[in-house]
């Protein structure tokens, strides 16, 4: 019981979310609903990806929380274009009990300016991570840190992960699903964390796009169950915009309903006699002119 995820998630003060390197818009979708509904709950939360989000990802709720980071365990100072060899001593001091940090240049130079001050976090603070999707260990790069050989490590996804190059224990809570939002949100409801309509909405988006629209060969019952739920919580389901190339020709039109044809103009002069009598020929069908043969049988 005390593997549980629910257990797992009770216990911990700060959670790490990690995303693949090339992750797809239900894993996504799966991520940031975990991440919303853990900070609903009261719990310090951190979602990171190796690699920047993509204008796909724009419609996900809170997309614009995914960060480089992995956690904020140190404050980072850096100086940006300012040479170290400039720099004669760095002393600290409590100031009224304000911290305060002090860089002297060597004499007769100058010091780093405001603009070339960078600051910034390092370091993994998450007591539990978890990993969202992905095949393999490989597509989570950020493993290869070693503060991760001390972290409890989760992993949620529709398939196992496999560990192929580092020596790391990882306890799954894969299973078989339409997508991962879809196993996310059994978690949610089982683990009984929050869950409103943005949590709802990113999750309706996973696992609308991942099932291809409920086609997918691991769609079954409790996929339709868990999306009408969804629904009853307030989500909303994105409008999905397909290209006329990927309709077959004439089941759309060309151009929008309300945008106006442009239609060849009919001439009204009328036909001499010699072109109608001619354009009648060619509608005729050649078998019709020529004889026609009856033949009968005879009773006896």
């Amino acid at each position: 019981m005390e593997n549980s995820f629910t257990s797992l998630i009770s216990s911990a003060n700060d959670i790490l979310i990690l995303l693949p390197n090339k992750p797809y818009l239900d894993q996504v979708a799966a991520a940031l609903s975990l991440y919303l509904s853990f900070n609903g709950s009261g719990k310090k939360a951190t979602i990171s990806c190796s690699v920047p989000m993509t204008a796909e990802f724009s419609r996900l709720v809170a997309v614009d929380k995914i960060t480089s980071e992995l956690g904020s365990k140190n404050l980072d100072i850096s100086f940006i274009n300012y040479d170290s060899n400039s720099i004669d001593k760095v002393n600290y001091d409590i100031d009224n009990g304000q911290f305060k940090l002090t860089i002297s240049p060597k004499s007769g130079l100058p010091a780093p300016t405001v603009e070339q001050v960078k600051v910034g976090y390092s370091g993994i603070s998450g007591d539990l991570v978890i990993l969202v999707g992905g095949a393999n260990d490989s597509h989570f790069p950020e493993l290869k840190n070693k503060e991760f050989q001390n972290a409890k490590i989760v992993h949620v996804g529709t398939r196992l992960l496999d560990i192929l190059s580092i020596d790391l224990e990882v306890l799954s809570f894969a299973r078989s699903a339409s997508s991962t939002s879809e196993v996310v949100a059994s978690l949610i409801k089982e683990s009984s964390l929050v869950i409103d309509a943005d949590i709802s909405t990113n999750l309706l988006a996973g696992i609308e796009d991942q099932s291809k629209s409920f086609r997918g060969p691991d769609v079954t019952a409790e996929t339709f169950a868990l999306f009408a739920d969804l629904l009853k919580f307030g989500g909303k389901r994105t409008p999905q915009v397909m290209p006329a190339k990927s309709y077959p020709q004439g089941s759309i039109p060309n151009r929008p309903f309300n945008q106006v044809q442009q239609v060849q103009k009919v001439t009204d002069r009328q036909m001499t006699p010699e072109e109608a009598e001619q354009e009648l020929e060619q509608e005729i069908p050649a078998s019709w002119s020529e004889p026609k043969i009856f033949t009968g049988t005879s009773l006896s």
